[in-house]
């Protein structure tokens, strides 16, 4: 019998890193790998946007403190890249366009900035052709109109319109016309073989409905669900679907989505709080973070603390926005 082909270990990691809050944020993704899985031995790439017409101001980190943190002592990488159909109007498109300036042919794993590595990724048993993506999602597109289509009809025109088998996407374990049918996911992290292969096809497609959504998507709205919409018609494009790695491993005890500070708080169990305050503890790295004012109240002047208080992280409201509003309520909420 023919051995089956050996799972990738050695895979290179990408996420978004610009001036602002993704710069902070980026160093918490770094301080984390590196505190949960020491034995890494792929490249982490820290893609930063630069100057253009998409942009209004310099997207690049300007802030020496940050860079040197990330690349002297996180051993991140930042990786330059154009930014060429996206920018202000639709930075969430920085992932895609980010992607083809990866090493081609070199398996990756992309994460948005806002997650904490909590466990060893390395030891992850990813199956690089046949991408995934999270899971983490709520039924947030499309919103079918009374009138019509419903999700059957909006997903099978994009299906349908790049030459891809509807049914097969579809898991039929779940309702007629209920959204956990069709295949949709959160962009939050997502991988496969090649980021140039699976980066043009992300790009293509994304442009494709943006510039033409067609009459399905006629009172659907884009922004910001763009990448989401697309994302699911590439995975499947190359083979892939839910769960093609074992489950509770991402978005669980490896990877945790936080974000935002409030809602990490809020919901995050105390494993997850535990990797952010030793992450962020050592100096050199506190006195980077405390220049982010929702870093420097939430985790050092303890903000983040009354707002755990808030909630029974074994009895959450099931809908994120209830948990955003008892945060505002209470005057804790920061972005």
């Amino acid at each position: 019998m023919a051995k089956a082909p050996e799972k990738s270990r050695y895979f290179n990691i990408m996420i978004i890193g610009q001036h602002g809050r993704l710069m902070y944020e980026a160093v918490l993704f770094a301080a984390s790998l590196r505190h949960s899985d020491p034995n890494f031995k792929g490249r982490l790439f820290i893609a930063e946007p630069q100057p253009g017409e998409c942009w209004k101001n310099d997207p690049r980190i300007r802030n020496d403190a940050v860079r040197e943190l990330l690349t002297d002592t996180l051993n991140a990488e930042i990786l330059p890249f154009a930014t060429r159909h996206f920018g202000d109007d639709y930075p969430y498109g920085n992932k895609i366009e980010a992607l083809l300036a990866l090493p081609k042919d070199e398996p990756f794993i992309f994460f948005d900035t806002d997650t904490l590595i909590t466990g060893p990724l390395s030891s992850v048993p990813f199956d690089f052709d046949r991408p995934s993506a999270s899971l983490q999602v709520e039924g947030t597109w499309p919103l079918p109109d009374l009138y019509g289509p419903g999700y059957a009809g909006i997903w099978k025109s994009l299906y349908d319109r790049f030459d891809l088998d509807f049914e097969t996407s579809l898991d039929t374990k779940q309702p007629y016309e209920y959204w956990r049918r069709y295949l949709y996911f959160n962009a939050g992290w997502f991988f496969h073989r090649c980021p140039h292969q699976f980066g043009q096809r992300f790009l293509d497609y994304a442009l494709a409905i943006r510039s033409d959504p067609g009459e399905a998507l006629a009172a659907q709205t884009l922004d910001p669900w763009l990448d989401q919409i697309a994302l699911p018609l590439v995975v499947h494009s190359f083979g892939g679907g839910r769960q093609t790695i074992p489950s509770g491993l991402l978005d669980g005890k490896v990877s945790c989505h936080y974000r935002t500070f409030p809602l990490l708080y809020a919901r995050e169990t105390d494993a997850v709080l535990q990797v952010l305050e030793d992450i962020s503890a050592p100096n050199k790295i506190k006195k980077v973070l405390k220049q982010y004012d929702p870093i420097k109240r939430m985790v050092y002047q303890n903000r983040g603390t009354k707002v755990r208080t808030l909630f029974d992280r074994d009895d959450l409201p099931r809908r994120e926005q209830v948990i955003r509003n008892r945060i505002k309520k209470a005057g804790f909420w920061m972005r």
